[in-house]
């Protein structure tokens, strides 16, 4: 008479919950890391985009010859002419020229979005 060994292959339940356990202790390290870079990059570009904006602004000024200080409300499409694309904020905010001489502003300068 011979004795059969059945051995079923597979993970255990106790194995299965260990890589449950440390797939959530990575997941929930990384995913703050993630959001962080995420809003240092949409603040980033927005520095940029408010760059040209004033240099967009200040050749504007300087063909129309507007003096520092003149106003350019009403002007965004004009000044905008001197950009490859109109400029929105990555992360939601609005742009305000604001006049000659001065820098332009986002709506999200409490957030850093400030040049």
């Amino acid at each position: 008479m011979q004795i059969k060994n059945l051995r079923q292959s597979g993970f255990t339940l106790v194995e299965i919950m260990i890589v449950v356990a440390i797939i959530g202790l990575l997941a929930a390290i990384a995913i703050p890391n993630f959001v962080k870079a995420r809003t240092t990059a949409q603040k980033n570009a927005c520095i940029q985009n408010l760059k040209q904006v004033d240099s967009a602004k200040e050749q504007w000024a300087l063909e129309n010859k507007k003096t520092e200080g003149a106003s350019t409300t009403g002007s965004e499409t004009a000044i905008n002419a001197f950009m490859k694309s109109a400029p929105t904020c990555p992360g939601g905010g609005t742009y305000t020229y604001g006049a000659i001489g001065t820098s332009p502003t986002c709506s999200l300068s409490a957030s850093g979005h400030t040049l």
